[in-house]
């Protein structure tokens, strides 16, 4: 097989932009995918991997043993936060999680899940709202994104700054 140097030259540079663009994009990580403000979350989510997205992806959820810990974006959890992890999408971005027939929009507010087998990890409150108990499959879309606040997830009944927040029914 022969290699010309046009077919080479190529390889180069797409090599040479995949390597300058790798630091970048785990620096975003490193800060839940947020480079500053709601303005760059705003429009963080049609510019986003879409890991996970899609029917019949595999969630988990968790919380009892990590609450009062924040979470990778900021928000302390509690049973009331009602929010999903991702490993990739921004802080903030707003994912509509269907299951057994109920449907919940909520921020992704953490990262994970820990678990290497499945796509989400849901708060315990979103996983009550859904009648989830066990690891199950969902479908799970991106709607949008909100800003990214230490009330992301809360219920409007805790807080009385309520963003646009996780646990919006989305039907």
């Amino acid at each position: 097989m022969r290699v010309t140097l046009k077919t080479y030259s190529l390889v180069l540079v797409l090599l040479a932009s995949g390597c300058l663009a790798g630091p970048a994009a785990s620096a975003l990580a490193g800060t839940g995918g947020t480079s500053g403000g709601a303005a760059a979350t705003a429009g963080a989510a049609t510019a986003t991997p879409t890991t996970g997205i899609g029917t019949h992806v595999i969630a988990t959820w968790f919380g009892p043993g990590l609450y009062g810990k924040q979470t990778a974006c900021g928000q302390t959890l509690t049973p009331d936060v009602v929010g999903v992890a991702n490993r990739t999408l921004p802080c903030g971005t707003l994912v509509q999680i269907e299951y057994a027939g109920h449907s919940l929009t909520v921020p992704v507010l953490d990262r994970g899940p820990y678990s290497h087998h499945a796509s989400w990890d849901l708060t315990a409150g979103a996983a009550q709202a859904l009648g989830i108990a066990e690891t199950v499959r969902i479908s799970a879309q991106v709607v949008g994104a909100t800003a990214n606040t230490p009330t992301l997830g809360l219920p409007a009944a805790v807080t009385s700054a309520a963003p646009v927040s996780g646990g919006v029914p989305a039907g």
